[in-house]
């Protein structure tokens, strides 16, 4: 906050003085490149969060069932969420590389080499592409999270629904979606704030381009502090992301009357 109303620059520290509220002026009327970076911002935040929770409920719903071999399968689903953002990253470049990459190598064999392409560096792709990277790292956190909301609906409600003649996709909406209401708010409220700072990802793999498709808010907010040493400029960047999340996490929990379940 003390150095978004500044115009401190590294590159001449000696000449930082207090230039109110000219920063977010600026930003607001002169900057087009936040607003850009604004609207892919929220693009990728609900793509994402929409599709991992799409995903995670389904992926969740078959993990609750009694299969032989749930322990290992549950094993499998969960292991891309303890895998680290880097290791993350460098899976998915291989698997996108122009040359090498086994998403390319699997299109030639099916007879599709027409369709290969740099897929990360295409304006077309680029932004699809790190999409499907991040869902395969976000997905097992909403799968966890429903799993355990969905044990704990008692089992006597479905025994019920069924002797009234319920079927399972009324049981699902009047029985399992208010009882783990407080979980899926839980989860939709963390990953909507995880994935609105998310930067390693993007980063990592198309370093916010090309052409700036997939330049999100925190990633230019890194760019022009860190990068580029405009830490006044980036500090108020900064602000105004604070002052986002702020407000949707007040107005998602009162919305959703701040997560309580069923019974309260």
């Amino acid at each position: 906050f003390g150095y978004a109303v500044t115009n401190y620059d590294r590159g001449n520290p000696k000449a930082t003085e207090f230039v109110g509220m000219a920063n977010f002026v600026k930003i607001f009327t002169e900057d087009k490149v936040f607003v850009k970076t604004l609207v892919t911002s929220l693009k990728w935040v609900v793509s994402q969060v929409t599709l991992q929770l799409f995903f995670g409920m389904i992926f969740a719903l078959i993990l609750n069932q009694k299969f032989r071999g749930r322990g290992l399968v549950r094993t499998f689903c969960f292991a891309p969420w303890a895998v680290s953002g880097v290791l993350t990253t460098m899976l998915w470049v291989l698997i996108f590389n122009e040359h090498i990459g086994l998403l390319n190598n699997v299109l030639k064999s099916i007879g599709l080499g027409h369709m290969t392409k740099a897929w990360v560096q295409n304006v077309q792709t680029a932004f699809p592409s790190v999409v499907i990277a991040e869902l395969w790292r976000g997905i097992p956190f909403f799968t966890i999270t429903l799993l355990g909301g969905l044990q704990t609906v008692p089992l006597e409600l479905y025994e019920s629904a069924k002797v009234d003649g319920g079927n399972a996709w009324k049981n699902f909406w009047l029985i399992t979606i208010p009882y783990m209401k407080e979980s899926i708010v839980f989860a939709t409220l963390m990953r909507t704030i995880w994935e609105f700072r998310s930067v390693d990802l993007i980063m990592t793999m198309t370093d916010g381009g090309p052409v700036r498709r997939t330049l999100t808010l925190p990633i230019y907010m890194y760019k022009t502090s860190i990068e580029n040493g405009q830490y006044g400029y980036g500090a108020a960047l900064t602000v105004i992301l604070f002052l986002i999340l702020s407000i949707y996490v007040v107005i998602y929990l009162k919305a959703n009357n701040f997560g309580k379940g069923v019974n309260e």
